[in-house]
């Protein structure tokens, strides 16, 4: 289907009903129920799911086939999410605009830096990525730009945003807040089908769609010579050097994807909230980046996607959870046995789930080295050998 095997059409296929059903899967508990802190279904958190979803790919396309390890990859979600924002400014709220132009930016940006970085490989690449990011951090934060031209560019710590006395052109009688042609990206669609009601986010399936989209095109380039060729670099590049293949344009031609993938998350960030500042380029928000792709699983095709949903689901839920929330779970345990277990689980709830991350994170990259989709191939693996014991064991004769 569209290009591709029976396996990676059964994916796509997986990760279309995943971001269809997302919604409903995400809350599994009832809202009076003691567990409905866990619950995850509402509409800025799952945008936030498919957005890094789409980072995250970008990323395993450099780093998960060529074995580049890029420090900085944050510094094009903030170029994207600048560049976004000063549409927003200039036009309209029209998102349309607002992502071209942050793919584009952010493309030509990474041409820039991928030129340079890339004339070093291992850990002194990953040493210039990151120096180049944090020098991009230092100058949005400082609006060193801004300063010299006149005007803000960035705004500095402030942030950039969108006020009322901004040009925007296009405006006229349109929607005040982004929208794609009218259809308002904080909206909703409420269906009543068979007495149920469904709730449909527009701006979470706008980005689902796009991560589709973005699946597609990388399940595309993992497929293809240009895909087998980065995996020859990571394999061996000196031999590809021997037989005469020049790899340079290969491998910056993966690394302006990756941050056009980058530019593509950081205008739908802007979409969904159109205000950005320079945080979103800071050397920690590109180790995030790092660790969801370690966390799901380097190199696979949807390891990235589940590694970004489980640590934006524990920045988001298990932050939230106090010790108010954790005496409601253990109140059937006696006084002093309820206030033991709740001083035990207090370090990793709140502003303690780094530890919890941390934890989770140290215990698949001991254990699973290939991630969470390693932990799926196991299972998977033991059923199937137990299936096959079983088929076995029933077609024996009785003389056997």
């Amino acid at each position: 289907m569209f290009g591709m095997n029976r396996k990676d059409t059964i994916l796509f296929v997986v990760v279309c009903v995943m971001v269809l059903l997302a919604p409903i899967f995400l809350n599994p508990f009832p809202t009076e129920s003691a567990f409905s802190q866990f619950n995850a279904g509402y509409p800025a958190l799952m945008q936030r799911f498919v957005i890094f979803g789409i980072l995250v790919i970008g990323f395993n396309i450099l780093f998960g086939l060529t074995g580049y390890l890029s420090f900085g990859h944050a510094a094009f979600l903030g170029v994207g999410s600048f560049a976004a924002v000063w549409m927003f400014k200039l036009l309209s709220y029209n998102i349309v605009p607002a992502i071209v132009l942050s793919v584009v930016v952010s493309g030509l940006f990474a041409v820039v830096i991928g030129y340079v970085s890339l004339r070093r490989s291992g850990i002194y690449f990953s040493i210039l990525t990151l120096a180049f990011a944090q020098m991009m951090y230092s100058i949005a934060y400082s609006d060193l730009v801004g300063k010299i031209l006149g005007f803000p560019i960035t705004n500095g710590e402030t942030g950039l945003q969108v006020y009322n006395d901004d040009p925007q052109f296009l405006l006229g009688n349109g929607p005040t807040t982004p929208h794609l042609f009218g259809w308002e990206m904080n909206g909703s669609v409420t269906w009543d089908i068979g007495g149920w009601s469904f709730v449909f986010h527009n701006g979470y399936y706008l980005a689902g769609l796009f991560m589709i989209l973005s699946f597609y095109i990388a399940i595309r380039i993992f497929r293809s010579p240009f895909g087998l060729i980065l995996r020859s670099i990571k394999s061996n590049q000196q031999r590809l050097n021997y037989m005469g293949v020049s790899t340079r344009p290969y491998m910056l031609t993966a690394f302006v994807i990756s941050g056009m993938y980058a530019g593509l998350a950081g205008g739908l960030l802007a979409s969904m909230d159109p205000l950005t500042g320079a945080e979103r380029m800071f050397w920690t928000a590109s180790g995030e980046i790092v660790i969801m792709s370690i966390l799901g699983g380097v190199g696979t095709l949807i390891g990235p996607i589940l590694g970004a949903g489980v640590i934006k689901y524990m920045e988001n839920i298990i932050s939230t959870i106090n010790d108010t929330v954790v005496h409601g779970w253990f109140g059937f345990m006696p006084d002093g046995l309820e206030d033991f277990v709740v001083a035990i689980v207090h370090p990793f709830i709140g502003k303690g789930w780094h530890l919890t991350l941390g934890l989770v994170f140290m215990a698949v990259v001991i254990f699973l080295p290939g991630g969470l989709v390693e932990l799926g191939q196991r299972i998977g693996a033991k059923f199937s050998r137990k299936k096959t014991t079983d088929v076995a064991s029933s077609t024996k004769t009785p003389a056997e």
